[in-house]
């Protein structure tokens, strides 16, 4: 089990986001070691995505700091932000909203590549074909488009894009709630293979406790904005100190993982 310290890859301090007098977030301060999975839990509307979106810079925070690698990202420069960004990358909850329905398996997957430039033809169908591979996909997707695909093939898709550029943190927004339970099931595992085969820091953000425990090494709990429980996730499951993250446990069944 990976643990913060020496090792921390991203650190997120104090984050606080407001839209006029709604505070959504309220001073998350978190970290994530290297090769490390934190989990960020709890239920809609609890601020896990807010502050996912502050952390990628998708949504500029009212206050609070955010480092990757020692970096300050929100005080980078435009050029410095580009290239900490490609060490970066988000999987979003929707598999299908995320993927331009008229662009091939093929564009979409090439895009990473075209915003970083300098990839030969051949070098660059090479890499289209080893994602695909990666992702358990096979080599006649990439002429065909995402409605061609069920959902867990799109997520796929989705995984396979996020990993183009072989970033070191990945970003995952309850990556598998809009799939049946049998296929989420699946990508998880996926997942779980990915980050063994090439070292990545996972934030997994998800509603579901028993997902977390399987997939997590530590586990963040948020209620209305704010995180209320933080710890090793065995601990936390197991002996969870807070009401709220009781009541998490025993709203979500268990997931056929493993």
């Amino acid at each position: 089990m990976k643990t913060v310290g020496a090792t921390c890859l991203l650190e997120a301090r104090e984050l606080t986001k407001r839209y006029g007098a709604v505070t959504v977030v309220d001073g998350v301060s978190l970290g994530i070691a290297r090769g490390e999975t934190l989990g960020l839990v709890g239920e809609s509307g609890s601020g896990k995505t807010t502050v996912a979106r502050m952390i990628m810079r998708l949504v500029e925070p009212t206050s609070g700091a955010v480092e990757f690698d020692g970096v300050d990202l929100l005080a980078a420069a435009k050029g410095e932000l580009r290239r900490l960004r490609r060490r970066m990358a988000m999987v979003f909850q929707d598999p299908f909203a995320a993927l331009n329905p008229r662009m091939r398996v093929r564009e979409i997957l090439a895009e990473p590549f075209a915003i970083q430039g300098g990839f030969a033809r051949a070098v660059l169908d090479a890499r289209l074909l080893e994602l695909l591979a990666e992702v358990g996909l096979e080599a006649d997707a990439l002429g065909r488009f995402p409605h061609e695909f069920s959902g867990g093939q799109r997520q796929r898709i989705n995984i396979a894009r996020a990993i183009a550029l072989k970033p070191e943190l990945l970003v995952l927004d309850e990556p598998v709630s809009a799939l049946d339970v049998s296929v989420g099931a699946q990508v998880v595992n996926l997942l779980r293979d990915l980050q063994r085969v090439h070292g990545m820091s996972y934030l997994f953000i998800s509603h579901s406790m028993p997902l977390v425990r399987y997939l997590c090494d530590r586990v963040a709990v948020m209620e209305r904005g704010r995180l209320v429980e933080v710890g090793p996730v065995l601990e936390v499951c197991e002996r969870p100190r807070e009401e709220y993250t009781q009541r998490l446990i025993a709203a979500t069944p268990e997931m056929p993982v493993g």
